[in-house]
């Protein structure tokens, strides 16, 4: 049920737009509602202009640092309480973003980091699908050993395979081409020795769920829709 002290998200989506999708689908199945107007108030700046993050990471593009901090800026303005991003691999630039604005910034990485330690309590080495640029930035490798976990990552060869089937998924190949293959990446982090793994790329959730593995698939993308209710209804604090 909403409160009169409900917070206003906003959403720095667009990277890609299908996944924005997913994320803005799993917000509104997250939230437990009895009529309509218990829904939260989303604003969404949906972006696909933002250039290419990995391309940024190499060293190969400009930041997109700039256009995400001008994004969400917008958002603050618009009346966002708080914002999010539904990219993981953006995240590397999240600090363009934080001195932007002046309200609180929640990190889609760090949630799942957590989640990792809350809810898979058992778990020691985690397998992480992620993008070439959130991989190379280190995201959640930096996230889970801080937190005492063992990232464990694809290899070379798997890793560009990885690579091949995120930006098919963005141009639209049918998504039930590409889930077998994204099977077999999990599945061979699992061999690996991974106890749980991260869907550490907001594409991976359209074309692997939990059911296709023998280990815990933790949805990034569906741990921060859960994360956004309990923070905008004021149920837990705001991370600082």
């Amino acid at each position: 049920m909403a409160t009169l002290t409900e917070l206003t998200l906003g959403v720095l989506g667009g990277m890609g737009p299908l996944a924005t999708v997913d994320f803005l689908d799993k917000l509104i199945k997250a939230t437990p509602v009895s009529v309509e107007q218990d829904h939260l108030r989303v604003l969404v700046d949906s972006n696909a202009k933002v250039v290419d993050r990995n391309k940024a990471i190499a060293g190969t593009g400009p930041s997109p640092g700039p256009v995400l901090a001008h994004m969400a800026a917008g958002l603050e303005r618009a009346g966002a309480g708080f914002i999010v991003m539904a990219c993981n691999t953006a995240h590397a630039f999240d600090q363009s973003i934080r001195d932007a604005i002046g309200v609180p910034f929640v990190s889609m990485v760090e949630e799942a980091a957590d989640a990792c330690v809350r809810e898979h309590p058992a778990a020691r080495r985690v397998g992480v699908l992620g993008a070439p640029g959130c991989i190379d930035a280190g995201l959640y490798q930096s996230a889970l050993e801080r937190r005492g976990l063992e990232p464990l990552l694809l290899g070379k060869e798997a890793q560009q395979r990885f690579n091949g089937l995120l930006y098919r998924i963005k141009l639209g190949t049918p998504l039930a081409e590409i889930a077998p293959e994204m099977k077999m990446l999990g599945l061979a982090l699992i061999d690996a020795g991974a106890d749980l793994i991260i869907a550490g790329c907001t594409e991976v959730p359209l074309v692997l769920g939990p059911a296709d593995l023998p280990r815990p698939l933790l949805d990034a993308t569906w741990n921060l829709a859960r994360r956004c209710v309990l923070y905008a209804r004021g149920l837990e604090p705001l991370p600082t």
